[in-house]
């Protein structure tokens, strides 16, 4: 794995950021707009999953980053779910949804990965600290 200096150099937060992007764009017109509710969930979740990505590389410990991983997971699984809830309501095409929950499920694989690698990696240091 390449040395990742920011937060910014995490390909999953600029998947995240992407994701974003759109999901503020989709939610920006037609009746999606007027669902202020829904709209506003799925734009703090989708947030929410930079956010805690970023914050959790900046708490410089691999087993606090894990936990903010967690959380972001969390928060792609709740974009997810609220994509759904769109697509009932009629609010976005079936090609939009499978572009953003494709996108919300590559995000999710990439957290998952990252977080597996830092957890093999507290596991190591932990190991050697008790030889």
């Amino acid at each position: 794995m390449t040395a990742i200096r920011k937060f910014e150099d995490i390909l999953s937060w600029r998947k995240a950021r992407e994701l974003t992007r759109l999901v503020y764009r989709l939610t920006a017109s037609g009746k999606f707009s007027k669902d202020y509710a829904l709209k506003d969930q799925l734009r703090r979740a989708s947030v929410s999953v930079m956010l805690n990505i970023a914050e959790g590389f900046a708490r410089r410990t691999n087993k606090e980053f894990v936990q903010f991983l967690g959380n972001a997971h969390g928060s792609v699984a709740e974009v997810q779910s609220a994509l759904y809830v769109a697509l009932d309501c009629a609010y976005m095409s079936q090609q939009d949804f499978d572009d953003l929950y494709g996108m919300a499920d590559e995000v999710s694989r990439l957290i998952s990965r990252l977080s597996t690698y830092l957890k093999k990696s507290v596991s190591k240091k932990r190991a050697s600290s008790t030889q």
